[in-house]
């Protein structure tokens, strides 16, 4: 079961978002549910940045994908 929460980002980041592709958004808010996960488990930061860029890589979410949809207009 999933359940919404509300963050704090810079309004540059808000707003990339809310321009963002369904899928994209999708893909990034996997990536947090994952990151969060893995910060309750009390693992390392560094461990958990590995596993979620072998996860974003297994689902199509390139270095370059990830940075064009970060960069700002």
């Amino acid at each position: 079961m999933m359940e919404t929460i509300n963050i704090e980002v810079s309004s540059n980041v808000a707003e990339a978002y809310r321009n963002f592709a369904v899928n994209q958004r999708q893909q990034i808010e996997g990536l947090i549910n994952v990151l969060l996960s893995q910060l309750i488990q009390e693992r390392s930061l560094e461990d958990i940045i590995d596993d979620m860029q072998q996860q974003a890589m297994s689902n199509g979410l390139t270095e370059e994908i990830l940075a064009e949809m970060l960069k700002d207009e």
